[in-house]
């Protein structure tokens, strides 16, 4: 079966490569059935009824309609880890800007002027003001120990640094990959007061919003550096620019301008939106992103979806039933009835759930007629179902 994939941006060839030859693959494919994007908003595009799934190069799903996505049963996919290493080298610059005045002694610089004598002269009398800190020795809080939050940990450990983390969401995956160094703060109050450097590493939820807020800023350490790339509101903007105005934060780093950080303080540092802008991750979230919509629309396994919990069953025959339904009661009995009804027999079935929604997986030793997936996609909970039957040979 071949499939049309719509591209919202420029996405990595080397993540178009792991797309199948025969599929049609562009920008201008008038009647999808996934689209792949990096950071393109899709609240205002009309969602086709074609859309099958969404193929997020990229970790935050927040430009896309998540919600009315999953009423049509669309699976959203995003790139959790991809571009981790970009984001954490980034921070580690971010850091020692910071904390060693570098953007203000590059100022400085820039309006020097005289013969080299007299330069050498005003550089030797004004660098004083520009004296910085180390790294070794200080302490980094860290909010949020994903795949992020956790090699920044390790790499801040290698520079001799001491290192707070918190994440009330912390899975059992993430956590074997933390460094055994690292402290658990009891809460993000108690991370605030001691951390000489704090970053973020959350996504922006309800619960998230403004969680750096104006009685929180007060609490930090005096002197203390805040970095922020993750999402732009996460951090109540007005809150830390008072915080840089009474000295209580030395400077805030972020990865999101906005005209109040550019022009009211000059120890608040915007960054054009870098924080995964690296030739590599650029490709590691494509060729991610591009085995993972692969995978769906050929077998119906899904991996790192936003919107849908992860399930996947090797092939146990030609015939395969995905279905996107409602988490709800007798849904897989409801489903294993149609299937009997019409002669079928089940080689295999694994149904997972994910809050509101589930997802269930068929095989069945023989083909499937379209009256029987009408009479399922009847089913009231049902949101999609789709046929996968396997090619001759495979």
């Amino acid at each position: 079966m071949t499939y049309r994939i719509k591209t919202l941006n420029a996405i990595s060839k080397q993540g178009l490569s792991r797309l199948p030859d025969t599929w049609t693959v562009g920008n201008d494919v008038p009647v999808p059935d996934a689209i792949l994007v990096r950071s393109a908003d899709m609240h205002t595009l009309k969602i086709p009824a074609s859309l099958l799934a969404v193929g997020r190069a990229g970790a935050g799903p927040n430009t896309h309609p998540v919600k009315a996505m999953s009423e049509k049963g669309i699976v959203v996919f995003n790139t959790p880890g991809a571009n981790a290493n970009a984001v954490k080298e980034l921070v580690i610059a971010g850091m020692l800007i910071g904390i060693r005045n570098i953007v203000p002694a590059i100022h400085f610089t820039d309006e020097l002027q005289g013969n080299d004598d007299e330069l050498h002269k005003l550089v030797e009398g004004g660098k004083k003001q520009f004296v910085g800190r180390e790294l070794r020795g200080s302490t980094l809080g860290i909010v949020g120990l994903g795949a992020i939050g956790s090699i920044l940990a390790e790499s801040a450990l290698s520079l001799g640094m001491k290192v707070i983390g918190i994440d009330p969401n912390l899975t059992v995956e993430a956590a074997w990959r933390l460094p055994s160094q690292v402290r658990k703060a009891a809460d993000i109050e108690y991370l605030l007061k001691h951390s000489d450097f704090v970053s973020l590493h959350v996504p922006l939820l309800p619960a998230t919003k403004n969680l750096i807020n104006a009685e929180r800023v007060k609490l930090m350490k005096k002197g203390s550096m805040l970095l922020n790339f993750s999402r732009e509101g996460i951090v109540d903007t007005p809150a830390v620019i008072d915080g840089l105005a009474a000295n209580r934060l030395h400077a805030y780093l972020c990865d999101f301008p906005a005209n109040g950080l550019l022009h009211r303080h000059p120890r608040a540092i915007a960054i054009p939106h870098l924080g995964a802008s690296t030739e590599e991750a650029e490709e590691n979230c494509a060729a991610m992103v591009a085995d993972q919509l692969v995978d769906y629309l050929q077998n119906g396994n899904i991996t790192n979806s936003v919107n849908f919990p992860d399930i996947s069953m090797p092939r146990g025959s030609r015939h395969r039933l995905a279905i996107a339904n409602a988490n709800v009661p007798n849904m897989l009995g409801q489903i294993s009835t149609a299937l009997a009804h019409a002669g079928l027999n089940i080689n295999n079935m694994v149904n997972k759930s994910r809050d509101e929604r589930a997802f269930t997986l068929v095989d069945v030793e023989t083909e499937v007629s379209p009256k029987v997936i009408n009479e399922i996609a009847a089913i009231n909970g049902v949101l999609r179902v789709r046929y996968l039957p396997c090619p001759e040979g495979r």
